[in-house]
């Protein structure tokens, strides 16, 4: 039977893990992380799945120690697997298996190496992103690819709706790849990483909407960003909204001079930005309270009012 050590986080882990004891994988050990209090879950549970079917699992602060390595040698795995897991594994690590490291990344590599991959392709404006099976080197994200597949972005979709279609993908590539991976036959090609960036981790501040971008990349944003994610915001008479859900609007702006503004009319939330088009706000909030166009505070009574970048 195929040995493997696993770590595994999110629902591209779930799933990955699923597959894995589907194709009868022998999971000597399980790493995955203790739940953030300060994260909304999306996700299912690794630990849960895996304390299901009676697998040794740990959540170490940190699996690079020398006695956690230790534990990794005496598994003597054929596979060391990373699926979503948030550390990076030492040279130690990657030179444990017989058979070699392989990590699942939620991007079509070598495109959006690194950190928030989902995020940061929405952001950017893709039509398309994907999950890729690639083995690991001490680079993160920089090793042979051994698979991949394409998920859509469409024009509305959320992090949310995009990390579940990558997280079905990363199940269909582990599915097809794992019996040639097994029988010594997957075929690998090295990255080329001049085709590709590498982005770094997001935070809470980073939702912050510059109103200095037109209407198409401030949508991008706060679609990227939107619940269960900390949210796209902004600040108007001292009052800090989340802008949690928009769309493009097919009319443009009403106060094409005066962009970037916000108003109500209609019975809806504007905002005029500054290529001359409009965001419909279909969810605008303060301290999580949603705020109807009808029933605004005083603060966003006298409208339009003017949207600044800081």
């Amino acid at each position: 039977m195929t040995r493997a050590v696993v770590f595994a986080y999110s629902e591209v882990g779930v799933r990955c893990v699923r597959e894995l004891l589907e194709q009868d994988i022998d999971i000597k050990i399980l790493f995955t992380h203790a739940d953030d209090p300060h994260e909304t879950p999306w996700f299912g549970s690794v630990k849960e799945l895996a304390q299901a079917h009676g697998l040794e699992v740990h959540t170490p602060d940190d699996p690079n120690t020398i006695e956690w390595v230790a534990e990794g040698r005496r598994a003597r795995p054929d596979f060391v697997f990373s699926f979503y897991y948030r550390h990076l594994l030492s040279a130690a690590w990657l030179a444990i298996p017989k058979r070699g490291a392989l990590n699942m990344h939620g991007s079509l590599l070598p495109k959006y190496r690194g950190r928030a991959p989902v995020h940061w392709a929405i952001i950017q404006g893709e039509p398309v992103t994907g999950a890729s099976l690639h083995y690991m080197v001490e680079k993160p994200d920089a090793g042979a690819l051994v698979d991949q597949q394409p998920v859509a972005i469409l024009e509305n979709d959320t992090a949310l709706d995009v990390s579940l279609k990558v997280a079905e993908a990363a199940q269909t590539v582990l599915r097809r790849s794992l019996p040639k991976l097994i029988a010594g036959t997957a075929a690998a090609r090295p990255l080329d990483l001049s085709q590709g960036s590498y982005f770094g981790r997001r935070r809470p501040e980073d939702g912050r909407i510059d109103w200095r971008r037109g209407a198409r990349a401030v949508h991008d944003l706060v679609r990227a960003v939107a619940p269960p994610f900390p949210g796209a915001f902004t600040e108007v008479n001292g009052c800090r909204l989340a802008v949690l859900e928009t769309r493009v609007d097919g009319e443009p702006a009403r106060y094409a001079a005066q962009a970037p503004c916000l108003y109500a009319a209609d019975d809806h939330w504007y905002a005029d930005c500054v290529d001359g088009k409009r965001l419909r706000i279909l969810k605008l909030a303060i301290a999580q309270r949603p705020i109807a166009p009808t029933a605004a505070p005083p603060a966003l009574s006298h409208q339009p009012l003017a949207l600044t970048s800081l």
